[in-house]
């Protein structure tokens, strides 16, 4: 998935968004483009972000997972549906099995990575053949755009929430936060690579200290 892919995913869910169209993406890939190093792997945020806003929307997305989907694409937008539907055999995951083996050291479950194995486990929603999805297709978006889920939704994202002081606002002298101190065993010691910050530097900023 490279800056090309991650631009057509962006505008996809654009035109989504302006015509108030479901959203349907059929994902086959191994995974992001190394070679363009940092822009790739910011495709995966830019796809996240777009996605969101059709959740916000009530717009329904749903994603179609196809023989092979790994990589940064199962690391996120085919992974976002609110149905997620994949083909039978079809291998999906991050890494591949042999750098999961080697990561953990242990023998891996039989089927492991496979649409059946995902939908044991509540990965995936269904596994569907080929010759059937469209029809299944057609039925998750009729449920996913009827009238009383949108309600539904609706009233549950306006639901009263509790609100937070800002950081800023409780740096300004804003009273501190009353939980209980925490007992010795749940005492966290701050590390030494984070204590022997240079003076100046802000001991909150850890992405510079690692």
């Amino acid at each position: 998935m490279g800056s090309v892919v991650g631009e057509k995913l962006a505008r996809l869910g654009q035109r989504s968004l302006e015509r108030k169209y479901p959203l349907i993406i059929i994902s086959a890939s191994g995974g992001a483009r190394m070679q363009e190093g940092v822009l790739s792997l910011m495709q995966m945020a830019k796809a996240a972000a777009i996605l969101s806003q059709l959740s916000e929307r009530r717009i329904p997305y749903v994603s179609i997972l196809t023989n092979p989907t790994t990589g940064g694409v199962s690391a996120s937008f085919s992974m976002l549906g609110d149905a997620i539907l994949a083909e039978p055999g079809a291998v999906i995951g991050f890494a591949g099995p042999r750098v999961i083996k080697q990561t953990i050291g242990q023998e891996l479950p039989e089927g492991f990575q496979t649409a059946e194995f995902l939908l044991e486990h509540g990965i995936v929603d269904s596994v569907v053949p080929r010759s059937d999805l469209k029809r299944t297709v057609g039925q998750r978006r009729s449920r996913l755009s009827s009238p009383a889920l949108r309600a539904a939704s609706n009233q549950v994202s306006s639901a009263p929430r509790r609100s937070y002081p800002s950081s800023a606002t409780r740096i300004a002298g804003s009273p501190p936060c009353t939980s209980p101190a925490p007992t010795a065993k749940a005492a966290w010691s701050r590390p030494s690579k984070l204590s022997s910050a240079p003076a100046g530097r802000e001991s909150g900023d850890i992405r510079r200290l690692i």
